[in-house]
């Protein structure tokens, strides 16, 4: 998976493009699955160890940035849009000594877990250690019981390090641990979706990666979303979303064009041959890239691009090309047009400003093979009342200073229709769905997960 969005092959001439090939394959499947279930605006969310990722696809269109930061660096490569803060299940906790309040992150015990795997050889608290004291976690089906987790373990190390020095029980200081993290990554969200100029009630929200379904009730609760969406296979659904992506390779050139709202024909027929030529030259790249991998030219899907803005302004926005080839007058008026629908689409009809004229900043030639995309399981819808065989048991769960007993149900076993209410935790060998007392779950067809808020 590569920062643009498609997959491309390990004999590529720049495998930096490979970065954070994770969270963008989660963006890259809640597309696919947006357009089956017909959703055009999707707030993407995926936790897992090290971080907290969230993406917005707005009608069915997600963002690229031209030149994004990673660790303050800035980065010459596009990268699909994506928020990110370091906060997920394997998140060191510690008490800050001067101000004496729980500092979450921002590293993390990564695949080590915590505490809690007597092998992880840490000693510092992590989310998951919470987790388990808490009883969200089942301790002997961590990865289907290939690790064995230790809730005395973690237990000790929770009261050494957090609960004797702020004056509270083990299960409070658990508990506490699990509402500041929840309430930061609600807070990381809204203000987010809030910043770019809509509201969560705008949006449907896909909740995924192996410790998402722990928290999605946490940070969704009252956002409004149109609707709260759990993938049964959460826990994969990134490696789902690079298999859900084109074979694609993408080439971007900068260029400095400037064409104010009344130019002449003139100065637009030579702005549309400075993007040509550019075009021409990218394809070039794009195409050798292709034959490397044993693909003629003829196999090979192009698709020009462009990035532009209004003069003066300071952010650009990237444009799929209306015209194949660009060379006249009415080629540049189709390439202002789609720009200014863009701009009305990301901001709002009332701020576009051709008056400002306009500036070509980059252009981009994109070549694509078509693959094979995963089908979505449809099965046969049964009764709300989940099978027997579904319900594991009975587990003692903390949350709100009490324990409450969840009902526990086999996620593979649950069917399509069934609803379960909370308290309860639905388990898989690869994830932990929370649910919770005041929600509840639907599983469908496709075997999702809808989460609501109930009273």
């Amino acid at each position: 998976m590569a920062t643009h969005g498609g997959t491309i092959s390990w004999k590529a001439k720049e495998l930096a493009r490979t970065i954070v090939s994770g969270p963008i394959g989660g963006v890259i499947g809640s597309k696919l699955l947006g357009e089956t279930l017909g959703y055009d605006n999707i707030a993407c969310s995926d936790i897992g160890g090290t971080s907290f990722d969230m993406a917005l696809i707005v009608k069915s269109n997600f963002n690229i940035a031209s030149d994004p930061d990673m660790a303050r660096l800035v980065l010459s490569l596009p990268l699909v849009a994506m928020d990110s803060v370091g906060a997920g299940a394997g998140s060191f906790v510690r008490i800050d000594p001067h101000s004496r309040s729980v500092k979450l992150g921002p590293d993390s015990a990564g695949y080590r877990v915590g505490t809690c795997w007597k092998d992880s050889g840490l000693d510092t608290v992590s989310v998951t250690d919470c987790h388990i004291v808490l009883g969200y976690l089942n301790p002997d089906n961590f990865l289907g019981g290939l690790i064995k987790l230790d809730v005395d373990r973690a237990k000790k190390h929770i009261k050494e390090q957090i609960a004797d020095p702020l004056g509270i029980s083990v299960e409070d200081a658990a508990a506490g641990v699990i509402e500041l993290l929840d309430l930061d990554l609600k807070e990381y969200l809204r203000s987010n979706i809030s910043a770019k100029g809509y509201s969560p009630s705008d949006f449907v929200c896909f909740s995924y990666g192996g410790a998402g379904p722990v928290h999605t009730y946490g940070y969704t609760e009252g956002l409004g979303f149109k609707d709260v969406v759990v993938p049964a296979w959460a826990a994969g659904f990134s490696a789902f979303g690079c298999a859900c992506a084109d074979f694609e390779y993408r080439y971007d050139k900068s260029v400095d064009i400037a064409i104010p709202q009344y130019s002449s024909d003139k100065s637009k027929i030579e702005a549309c041959k400075i993007i040509q030529d550019a075009w021409d030259e990218l394809t070039l790249k794009v195409i050798e890239e292709f034959k490397i991998n044993g693909f003629s030219e003829k196999d090979v899907i192009l698709r020009p691009g462009y990035r532009m803005q209004y003069m003066g302004q300071l952010n650009d926005l990237e444009i799929t090309s209306p015209v194949s080839k660009a060379a006249s007058v009415a080629d540049w008026e189709e390439i202002v047009k789609e720009y200014e629908k863009t701009y009305a689409r990301v901001y709002s009809e009332s701020a576009c400003s051709p008056e400002l004229g306009f500036s070509v900043t980059g252009v981009i030639m994109r070549g694509v093979v078509a693959t094979q995309k995963p089908v979505i399981p449809v099965e046969k819808e049964h009764g709300a009342t989940p099978p027997k065989e579904a319900k594991i048991g009975v587990r003692k769960f903390y949350r709100h200073k009490k324990w409450v007993d969840a009902d526990v149900w086999h996620m593979e076993k649950l069917l399509p229709g069934n609803e379960v209410i909370g308290p309860a935790i639905v388990e898989s060998d690869a994830t932990t769905f929370v649910i919770p007392k005041g929600f509840a779950t639907r599983l469908d067809k496709h075997r999702l997960f809808h989460l609501k808020e109930i009273k």
